[in-house]
């Protein structure tokens, strides 16, 4: 018949041709090692997998493999991670490098995971090549994971593809567990106890947080513009806050004093606690595409985020109701010419420090933030 396409003899409705295999589980799970070891924005991305988790296995405990500051801030809050366990430098994990920890140390940690008899281990840190080992030797009864091209197969494998949607991909990697939820944004609850760190700081209302620094030089928006904002939304009648971590001090600095309008410097004064206080309390977070900006958005701040593509692709928010997101579309060095995007800023790019986000203009961040004003519920 005119106009029907042909008929695909290898189509069949419902099943996915490369959907990842379903694991065969161990009897009675009770225990389940993660490993996500990594940044704040790292950890917010796995939070909707974390939670079909622990809605698969309501029963048994959930352990998060990461770093001290996880176990700090995840103490005593509510969501999927019953426990914490700090992991120590052993070649590439937590930190992706090629560092080795004390030897004794890391032997003695792994024989302790080992003895913990994990029912299920989970990669969810990176592409594999030193997470996977480091999975296996947990010695659970199952192992999953993501797998990159120079990485080691777990039990279950899901290829780890670069330009994937952090969320989905942990969301997918769950799901060979029958793990599955309708809830794909990232959550997170702010305590009373956070709040009450945040006290101290006699905050004017209502407010707005800009936050210029970001870990990545190439993901940096200038900080003359984020003044320009800052003066923009000051003459709105919000206070403006700075904020940042130690390093990123001067940054903020810079920013305050090239603003016109009056802004409160918080840069270094925080601890992660009062800054998730901080961020619930805002009318608007304005931000380079780093943790804060995520922590926010999980908190339901509404947010401006100032993106590079290739890291928009990745990172970007599920839902524009509350959240904006600036694009920077260049692709390559603003010095160099190298193709960034292909070649990978990572794995074979250049390393010039220059921004890659110089190019978002202020009006577009300002007419972002001015329909964001007030949608906070």
């Amino acid at each position: 018949m005119e106009g029907r396409l042909p008929r695909n003899p290898k189509y069949h409705p419902g099943r996915a041709a490369s959907e990842p295999a379903r694991a065969a589980l161990p009897g009675n799970v009770r225990k389940i090692a993660v490993l996500r070891a990594n940044a704040l924005g790292d950890f917010i991305f796995a939070l909707p997998a974390l939670e079909a988790l622990k809605g698969r296995f309501p029963e048994a405990e959930l352990v998060l493999l990461a770093t001290a500051w996880h176990r700090k801030f995840l103490e005593r809050r509510p969501g999927p991670v019953d426990r914490v366990i700090a992991v120590p430098q052993c070649d590439g994990i937590p930190h992706e490098t090629n560092r080795v920890g004390n030897p004794e140390e890391v032997a003695a940690f792994f024989q302790n995971l080992r003895d913990e008899n994990f029912d299920i281990a989970i990669q969810m840190h990176g592409g594999g090549r030193h997470s996977n080992p480091f999975i296996r030797n947990i010695g659970a009864k199952l192992s999953i994971g993501l797998q990159d091209g120079d990485a080691a197969p777990l039990d279950i494998s899901v290829p780890y593809c670069r330009y994937h949607s952090e969320v989905l991909r942990y969301l997918e990697l769950v799901k060979t567990l029958g793990a599955v939820t309708d809830r794909v944004e990232p959550r997170l609850c702010v305590t009373a106890a956070d709040l009450k760190e945040l006290e101290v700081h006699d905050l004017k209302t209502p407010y707005a947080v800009l936050h210029p620094g970001a870990s990545d030089f190439r993901r940096r928006w200038p900080v003359k513009k984020f003044a320009r904002v800052g003066d923009a939304l000051s003459r709105l009648g919000l206070q403006v806050y700075l904020s940042g971590t130690e390093p990123e001090c001067e940054l903020t600095a810079r920013v305050r004093l090239l603003m016109r309008e009056p802004a409160e410097n918080l840069c270094g004064r925080l601890s992660m606690n009062a800054y998730a206080a901080l961020l619930s309390g805002a009318e608007l977070l304005v931000s380079n595409d780093t943790g804060p900006l995520h922590l926010a958005r999980a908190i339901g701040t509404p947010t401006v985020g100032i993106f590079w593509i290739v890291n928009m692709i990745t990172g970007d928010s599920i839902t524009v109701a509350k959240h904006r997101s600036c694009i920077a579309w260049n692709v390559r060095c603003p010095l160099c010419g190298a193709d960034c995007a292909r070649d990978g800023m990572h794995n074979g790019g250049c390393r010039h420090e220059t921004s890659f986000v110089d190019e978002v203009p202020v009006h577009e961040v300002l007419n972002c933030a001015s329909s964001l004003i007030g949608a906070k519920t």
